[in-house]
């Protein structure tokens, strides 16, 4: 079960059979002999670790294992076809006649492909796949001749994708994908569950609740391995619709900032302006904003919802000498400024409520208007989760009921 990616031919050959039920008839619409067709799906099975199909002698059925894995074939195929399609419109050329360039490709220009995108350079692409430099250039260049358009400019710092590159990386991205929960799939119905999932968390949601949907995901699924992934919201959604993760967590935007992906809100949050418990406007009653500006501010980045509440609706950047001296979005940061001098900043309530229970930071009580956000998931809009990833996105959302 280590294939990132199985031949694509050999995936072609699987599906005409699985659709029309023939090797043969499938042999001819693929163009090969029916005892070469034979012979790639014996390599695709072997290459999986499982039966896919039965051969009988007048039609082949899909086992248990052949249909979940025909499921996330087909959507991988067809991922590569629409972005190879959209790689030609953004290049501006047109399709021939004969299709896109998809038909032709090979899963090892795939696998570097993205690799290359991934690191910006062929030496480390190859350093990654565990293949030669050269191995990984003439790959890359024979992509590029089968396109017909350029994919690949040089830079100071390594390579650099075309805007058409780009747009066929992610689709290939989402190919890569499809296989992998495929995958996973049939490691859960042959009863050895290898499953991954990939969350993007925002600081607010990592307080309590990933780790306690963490925690009863991997009780209760030994085999399943959670990776969470922190950074910019920017940057987040950018992985999330590359395929590199599969779901996002924290505060939603308003209006979707795309329109390939899909916001499910879980709960409302309120911001709090807060400081260490030893301030001097800790437990004051009746507290203005104006009252907080003479001291030193911690601002979180104009570009996260606190920060834009900040300077859009406090509009703090408007004082003639401004309070600002700190800007940063991590807890560990803020927690740690706070404790040391007479700082105050504005802050998710629910991101602090461990470190407000434990007494190192405390609520300031200065009355807040419209400073209510919306939390949730983010995920693309055709992401089709595994039965195991499901169960993750539920236990999310329980735990987010429980923080109402």
């Amino acid at each position: 079960m280590q294939v990132d990616f199985p031949n694509i031919r050999h995936m072609r050959v699987f599906l005409e059979t699985a659709r029309t039920g023939s090797v043969s008839v499938a042999a001819q619409r693929c163009h090969l002999s029916q005892p070469a067709a034979t012979q790639a799906l014996s390599r695709l099975e072997a290459a999986i670790g499982t039966q896919l199909l039965i051969r009988k002698r007048r039609q082949a059925v899909l086992t248990v294992c052949g249909a979940a894995f025909a499921y996330r074939a087909r959507r991988a195929l067809e991922n590569l076809r629409t972005a190879a399609r959209a790689a030609l419109r953004e290049a501006g050329e047109k399709p021939g006649r004969g299709g896109t360039f998809d038909l032709k490709i090979t899963a090892a220009q795939l696998r570097g492909l993205t690799a290359i995108a991934d690191t910006g350079s062929f030496t480390i692409a190859a350093r990654e796949l565990g293949v030669s430099q050269p191995t990984v250039h003439r790959s890359a260049r024979n992509l590029e001749a089968l396109s017909g358009v350029p994919f690949f400019t040089a830079h100071h710092s390594g390579v650099r994708l075309t805007p058409a590159a780009e747009t066929f990386a992610t689709g290939a991205k989402l190919a890569q994908g499809e296989i992998r929960l495929g995958l996973e799939e049939i490691s859960r119905e042959l009863g050895e569950e290898k499953a991954t999932f990939v969350l993007g968390s925002l600081p607010l949601a990592r307080t309590s609740i990933v780790p306690k949907a963490i925690h009863k995901m991997v009780t209760r699924f030994p085999g399943i391995q959670i990776r969470v992934v922190e950074g910019r919201y920017s940057e987040l959604l950018r992985s999330l619709r590359d395929g590199d993760l599969d779901c996002l967590i924290g505060a939603l935007r308003h209006p979707d900032p795309v329109e390939d992906i899909r916001q499910e809100r879980l709960f409302d949050d309120a911001l709090a302006i807060v400081a260490h418990p030893r301030h001097p406007l800790a437990g004051r009653e009746n507290l203005t904003l104006s009252d907080t500006l003479r001291y030193p501010w911690i601002a979180p980045p104009k570009t996260t919802p606190a920060g834009q509440y900040l300077f859009e609706t406090l509009k703090i950047h408007r004082i003639p000498e401004t309070p600002v001296r700190v800007v940063a979005s991590s807890l560990a940061i803020l927690r740690g400024v706070l404790s040391e001098g007479d700082y105050v900043s504005i802050v998710s309530r629910h991101q602090i409520s461990v470190d407000e229970g434990l007494g190192a930071i405390t609520v300031l009580n200065v009355e807040l208007a419209g400073h209510i956000r919306d939390i949730g998931l983010t995920y693309r809009s055709h992401w089709k989760p595994t039965e195991t990833q499901a169960c993750f996105i539920e236990y999310l959302r329980e735990f987010s009921r429980v923080s109402r």
